[in-house]
């Protein structure tokens, strides 16, 4: 005997997940009088404060403390004995800051005049119809903001062993005796940094001949230098990665040109790219169009195959970054309320990697821009040549500009090095600005800071050739 049929509720529009793109989306749809339900399945906030951003850069930030107190001599400054690590304290720290914004958030939604926030898993019946367990809503205007999840790939022996992703690293309180990393890109970088600064052995594995590659070499080698320097063991050409159970843990094997062909660790984690979270929300009975990857198909003012429902964030491929979610908000919300037609294709792609020192990152790469043909100039300056860099101790990395040299336009720049996540934005700026690099010549830079030689660097570009 069939169950009693649930009462459809209806509203102006549905967000389905609260990640960094939907609960801000919400609160500008209410204020301009909409009736909205907000979906979230498991924990407010999304990847970004449940197990990405906010608790990988607190734990960098414990362990910058820990590299910094080793380091203590250097800068006259006596600690008596051992420097310890105390990952539990650690971890609580972590974990500290992640529920402050996640309840942060809760409340903000759950207090939001016009919001009805559900708990559950949203399923499509219908273009303009979603399940939440007993629940039936419906809503003209559907807005997905699904988010992604760590990709483990079907990899021989993967199956056999026990291995961890970016979610389970956070679970993770004692210290690992050697943690091995598959993927040689930002997410496993920043865990070897942070896990050698507190002590363990750690090896990184990655297929491709590099280091993040799509980073131009100079930056690929320069990272791989900063780590080695540090202990972090590097395999690069790991062309047939297997996986087995062993006594101390798991062995790798790499089949590397140098060096063993295997690696044994107490512990692995996979970095080896994110997948969305598209397999399991009835698409299909929305005419929602994936691409061969599972992504949804957008245009560029982020509107899918069915007129009515818009995909934000890591949901969508087109950025896979928190701040790229929050301009998908921003590019919809301009839309449907401002009459301010902005498109994702008015995007300049920036990104930092954030092992220290972070890597600030904008536009085109040095080979990017060389397959564009056009005429370059290219300016470059070590951190030893900036004072700031000297002052404090802090000199490995470089900052690199390249301009189209009849524009006299940015094309793209790398900051590798102190404070290069923050000195970038004055390139970005200029950039969205459209205006000559000259604009940023001609401006005073405060003393002493890591920006004020960008100028210098521009007024020393040279042909790239």
């Amino acid at each position: 005997m069939s169950g009693p049929i649930p009462e459809r509720r209806a509203f102006d529009a549905i967000i389905i997940g609260a990640g960094q793109a939907g609960p801000s989306l919400a609160g500008r749809l209410t204020d301009a009088g909409w009736t909205v339900a907000v979906i979230e399945r498991k924990d407010f906030g999304g990847t970004c404060v449940n197990t990405g951003c906010m608790p990988t850069k607190t734990l960098v930030a414990s362990a910058y403390a820990a590299h910094l107190a080793r380091r203590s001599a250097e800068y006259g400054v006596v600690l008596q004995g051992e420097v310890g690590v105390d990952m539990k304290r650690v971890h609580d720290r972590a974990r500290t800051v992640t529920l402050n914004a996640r309840g942060n958030l809760e409340k903000w939604l759950g207090g939001m005049k016009g919001c009805t926030v559900f708990r559950g898993h949203a399923r499509f019946e219908g273009a303009e119809t979603v399940r939440v367990g007993d629940d039936l809503l419906t809503a003209p205007k559907i807005f997905l903001n699904v988010g992604g999840r760590a990709n483990a790939p079907d990899m021989p022996g993967l199956d056999q062993i026990r291995y961890l992703t970016n979610v389970g690293m956070m679970e993770v309180e004692a210290l690992p005796r050697h943690l091995v990393i598959v993927g040689g890109s930002y997410i496993g970088l920043e865990f070897a940094q942070m896990y050698r600064r507190f002590g363990a052995k750690v090896t990184v594995v990655e297929m491709g001949p590099r280091l993040i590659g799509r980073e131009d070499p100079e930056i690929s080698d320069a990272v791989r230098e900063i780590l080695e320097a540090e202990g972090v063991n590097v395999r690069l050409n790991a062309e047939c990665i297997a996986f087995a159970p062993c006594d101390e843990g798991v062995c790798v094997h790499v089949t590397c040109e140098d060096g063993a062909p295997q690696v044994t660790g107490s512990h692995l984690l996979l970095a080896i790219g994110r997948k969305p979270n598209t397999d399991d929300l009835g698409l299909d009975k929305a005419g929602i169009d994936l691409d061969k990857r599972g992504y949804v198909v957008v245009d560029d003012q982020l509107r899918t195959s069915h007129p009515g429902v818009w995909a934000m964030g890591d949901c969508n491929g087109k950025g896979a970054f928190t701040h790229t979610a929050y301009n998908d908000f921003e590019i919809i919300a301009a839309n449907l309320l401002d009459n301010d037609p902005r498109k994702v294709s008015d995007r300049i792609t920036c990104y930092g990697l954030f092992i220290d020192p972070p890597l600030g990152r904008v536009g085109m790469t040095e080979a990017e821009a060389r397959a564009t043909g056009r005429p370059l100039l290219v300016g470059k300056r070590p951190m030893t040549r900036v004072g700031r860099a000297v002052e404090k101790g802090e000199t490995q990395g470089f900052m690199k500009v390249v301009v189209d040299a009849e524009t006299k336009q940015i094309l793209g720049a790398a900051i590798l090095g102190l404070n290069g996540d923050e000195a970038i934005h004055g390139m970005i700026d200029i950039m969205y600005a459209k205006a000559p690099y000259t604009t940023i010549q001609r401006a005073v830079h405060i003393h002493p800071t890591v920006s004020e030689l960008i100028p210098t660097m521009l007024g020393e570009l040279k042909p790239l050739v």
